[in-house]
């Protein structure tokens, strides 16, 4: 079982920057889950990200590649979206997920399908 809080967000004009994180917490620190980053918007379908696979590796979304980052403190078990050039339609509610151990993902899609959901934290990016 893992459980997600998030902090972070808020608001920002027009090409600025904002990092969020994702403190995870498991009883199971033995086996690599994958974690990544979805946001909903009202009227909006849901949209996956950004998601960091058991290796390593990430993937993200046309929307946000080049301007946001994911990245995690292992060490610390700690998820970080630093998100910049910030835009308009970026504005949303953003989640951390995490997936449970043994699975891959390797599309920023997956993160809609994971089970163990951040309490969400609001991004406002005014013009």
């Amino acid at each position: 079982h893992v459980q997600l809080g998030q902090c972070g967000g808020g608001s920002e004009k027009t090409g600025g920057s904002l990092t969020l994180s994702c403190v995870a917490s498991t009883t199971d620190v033995t086996r690599p889950y994958c974690m990544g980053w979805f946001r909903q918007t009202p009227g909006k379908e849901d949209e996956g990200i950004a998601v960091l696979n058991r290796d390593g590796t990430s993937y993200y979304a046309d929307s946000v590649r080049g301007r946001f980052a994911i990245s995690k403190d292992s060490a610390r078990n700690i998820l970080y979206l630093q998100m910049d050039n910030l835009k308009p339609d970026d504005t949303a509610m953003y989640y951390c997920a995490a997936e449970r151990p043994g699975h891959s993902c390797s599309y920023p899609e997956r993160t809609l399908e994971f089970p163990y959901l951040g309490q969400g934290t609001q991004v406002t990016v005014s013009s």
